[in-house]
């Protein structure tokens, strides 16, 4: 559940979907449960001690956290310290990232946090007891951080939050509600980057993966259990020709401005967002960015890259710095080696995360 959404309806669906698992005799076996975002819960001092679900969500949260407890099903919780980041002035930056230098944040009963995954574990903790279900064990429905769309959205900044993270779980220790008890399990978002997922929130939420689309990893972390296994990138991955779609500087481009955004109304222009690895390009260097992603998404194909005559096929990478303007992948029978690449890329990464 997220903000307003689904949350009249979810109660039925899980009893629906428990259903048809006790009819075909799985109803012990797989465990239905449904993803919260962190914004279910709250906390007037923003710490666990205020912790509680939000007075909207009562009577659902009363329903399902039942419902969870009679399956003996795990709640599931997203953590995200980016968002926390972002929408709390008492959350820094150093204490998203897990870093010694955080100032810490001091709770009731001389209980101290100086991580925001902590601290968000426990308002989930906090909050489930006081709904009644103290006991109940808590999965870390998705954690990770954005390289892209956003200021401090960076491959970088999501090393040093993942290695970090990484740390945190392989110590295997609990949090202050939970010393003995740490989360279950905890799910890494996300494998790719997702062009077509909602931007409501922010261009970032378009760049979670730790692979970019086309399968190179961003940055270099283990998911093993020491043993030293580095993030595995496609080989022989099958690109579009090396053509590219930039504004005609030969043109008048001054009233280009609506077929910019009717580009970004069908591609993905998030990386132009402010802070994004683009966001510094000026005219008309963005408007080339947001023709070029619109170019690449339709296959390159001759009539996407026309705006109204200001589109010019070039074959000079226009990228400048960390900006990159991204050619597409080979989706033809041609080259149907890449789908085969990047499947097996999944494979290997399951192997090093088992």
């Amino acid at each position: 559940m997220y903000g307003e959404q689904f949350h009249s309806v979810v109660i039925g669906a899980v009893i629906n979907v428990q259903s048809a698992l006790a009819k075909a005799s799985l109803g012990s076996e797989i465990k239905v449960v449904v993803p919260l975002s962190s914004d279910s819960i709250q906390s007037e001092s923003g710490l666990p001690s205020k912790a509680h679900f939000r007075p909207d969500l009562n009577k659902t949260m009363l329903e399902l956290l039942t419902f969870l407890d009679k399956h003996h099903s795990p709640f599931f919780v997203t953590i995200s310290p980016f968002l926390s980041f972002l929408q709390d002035k008492n959350v820094s930056l150093d204490f998203a990232l897990f870093k010694e230098t955080a100032r810490p944040r001091n709770d009731t009963h001389s209980r101290t946090y100086r991580n925001s995954f902590d601290l968000t574990h426990d308002n989930a903790v906090a909050a489930l007891s006081a709904a009644g279900f103290p006991g109940m064990p808590i999965v870390v429905a998705r954690v990770g951080w954005p390289t892209d769309g956003a200021a401090n959205a960076s491959s970088q900044t999501a090393e040093i939050f993942m290695k970090a993270l990484m740390q945190r779980l392989h110590a295997k220790s609990g949090t202050a509600l939970r010393p003995q008890n740490p989360p279950s399990e905890i799910f890494i978002f996300s494998l790719f980057d997702e062009n077509q997922r909602s931007i409501a929130s922010g261009g970032f939420e378009r760049h979670w993966g730790v692979f970019t689309f086309d399968g190179q990893a961003k940055y270099r972390i283990d998911f093993g259990q020491g043993s030293s296994k580095d993030l595995v990138n496609a080989q022989e991955v099958d690109y579009l020709p090396s053509k590219w779609c930039v504004v005609d500087n030969n043109k008048d481009v001054s009233n280009a401005s609506a077929r910019v955004l009717d580009a970004c109304s069908a591609a993905d222009c998030s990386a132009l967002s402010p802070g994004g690895s683009c966001s510094n390009l000026s005219w008309p260097g963005n408007a080339s960015y947001a023709f070029n992603n619109y170019y690449q998404q339709h296959d390159q194909a001759r009539d996407s890259c026309d705006f109204g005559g200001l589109g010019l096929i070039t074959t000079v990478d226009p990228s400048i710095g960390s900006c990159r303007f991204w050619i597409e992948l080979d989706t033809s029978e041609a080259g149907s080696h890449s789908r085969v690449c990047l499947f097996w890329l999944l494979i290997l990464l399951i192997t090093v995360l088992v």
